[in-house]
């Protein structure tokens, strides 16, 4: 519990933060803003929800410039697929996980948002 309310407190963006209890979600999604940027753009806050299930696994939904929904899914907090037949891979830098999504996308969010429990 302990680390799912650190995980949630480091994803959330002061400046776009929704409570948990929005319409749809189950209480343990954190919702907010992640950097995030498509076609060789600059990163900007992008909305985004983190849903954990039970089993470890994680999806980060991204609402990216222009409307699209971008998913990633997390195993044993690494980025294995997204919604995007695009390859996904990713780097930590710091306590920085930046995802990147050919041909040109990128999320950044805390390593620990999506480490496993």
């Amino acid at each position: 519990m302990r680390a799912t309310i650190l995980a949630v407190s480091l994803i959330l963006s002061s400046s776009v933060a929704f409570a948990a209890t929005v319409s749809g979600t189950d209480g343990q999604n954190a919702l907010g803003t992640v950097p995030c940027a498509t076609g060789g753009q600059a990163l900007s806050d992008c909305p985004a929800e983190l849903r954990r299930k039970e089993d470890g696994t994680a999806t980060l939904a991204v609402i990216l410039p222009g409307g699209t929904v971008r998913n990633i899914y997390f195993e044993d907090g690494k980025p294995v697929s997204s919604s995007s037949p695009s390859a996904v891979s990713s780097e930590t830098s710091g306590d920085t996980l930046r995802i990147f999504i050919a041909p040109g996308e990128v999320f950044e969010l805390p390593a620990a948002a999506v480490a496993s429990q």
